[in-house]
């Protein structure tokens, strides 16, 4: 058999490792052929790929990045993009594609399923938001990449009496903040889900500092928002996917912060150095997991599924059930970061 395999969206620690694993598994295990497309859907369109064998992918395992390239386009955002995805399907004689993306690129996956190309899903995203999964892998990465960094935050914090703001990446959850905030020792973590109140957050801060405790780390997801009324957000632009370009948070709450408190506030801007160089080695095994469990669905013809963790089994879940909703933080991690946060 004959599958096509692509990477789409962002990029994201472990997806390499993906990659790996389908070739091992599909051409070992079944004797299969994977075909490689370039950046995502545009080397399906543009019929641009590679055959993936063993040999080149020797050496991938702790690689960050993907060495097929990635992009969001898709089929449906480029004119005649249907037609000529179909005609690349077709004249390469695939039986299916293996599709190894987040939220947009799953849901485009079902899509695809009823225009006439079959697809599997693999759950990729830092942020931890597909549902019907309990971890993507990238996520361990970027908590651990997070809260590595608010351990060296706090110190320079306490050197210089400061407010220091760490912006996580985070667009509609808050996962890697709260994990990364409480793993950290942080002081307060803001999160989509929970908008915040920045008189509430100031006054925190000035309890605090007036303790004595004269050093504060403050963990910001990158899609935090405050109670209407409370503060005046920036405008962010929006992209050609309709993707606002979130980023910024930090350095405009900062300010404010420091206006109100009287206490010189400083701001880290993580952003990509999250979601960039080698995986940690749960994702490592993760990704592997999920490879191997992806060629065995696409050999199955297991179409319109999607591979998943749940209870640390790898299962196969519809994709209609992963897509349209983002997994949020529960109540039971908000309940434990109560405890911590000022």
């Amino acid at each position: 058999m004959r599958f096509g395999i692509l990477t789409g969206g962002g990029d994201c620690p472990g997806l390499n490792a993906v990659l790996r694993a389908v070739v091992r598994r599909a051409t070992v295990g079944y004797g299969d052929t994977i075909v490689g497309f370039r950046d995502g859907w545009q080397g399906v369109m543009d019929d641009v790929w590679e055959e993936l064998t063993i040999d080149r992918c020797r050496g991938i395992l702790p690689r960050g990045g993907t060495i097929l390239g990635t992009s969001r386009v898709t089929p449906y955002q480029v004119d005649g993009g249907l037609e000529a995805a179909k005609a690349t399907f077709d004249r390469h004689g695939l039986d299916g594609m293996i599709v190894v993306g987040g939220n947009g690129s799953l849901a485009n996956a079902h899509d695809l399923v009823a225009d006439g190309i079959p697809c599997v899903g693999v759950p990729k995203t830092i942020d931890n938001d597909i549902a019907a999964t309990e971890m993507s892998f990238g996520f361990d990465t970027a908590v651990h990449i997070a809260s590595s960094a608010i351990d060296r935050l706090h110190t320079t914090a306490e050197a210089h009496n400061r407010v220091l703001l760490a912006e996580v990446m985070g667009r509609d959850v808050g996962h890697i903040a709260i994990r990364a905030g409480i793993a950290g020792g942080a002081t307060l973590t803001l999160i989509p889900e929970v908008p915040f109140d920045v008189e509430q957050v100031c006054e925190a801060l000035r309890r605090r500092h007036a303790a004595g405790r004269w050093a504060s780390v403050v963990v910001v997801a990158e899609g935090a928002q405050p109670q209407e009324g409370t503060w005046t957000m920036p405008e962010y632009e929006v992209d050609r996917f309709g993707h606002r370009r979130l980023g910024g948070i930090a350095s405009a709450l900062a300010p404010e912060i420091e206006a109100r408190t009287g206490i010189e506030t400083r701001v880290t801007v993580l952003g990509h150095v999250q979601r960039g160089g080698t995986p940690t080695a749960f994702d490592r095994v993760l990704s592997t997991r999920y490879g191997v469990a992806a060629a065995d669905a696409a050999h199955d013809g297991a179409w319109d599924h999607m591979v998943a963790l749940q209870c640390d089994r790898i299962v196969r879940v519809p994709l209609v059930d992963a897509i349209g909703r983002p997994k949020t933080v529960s109540e039971d991690m908000l309940e434990v970061a109560r405890q911590f946060f000022a």
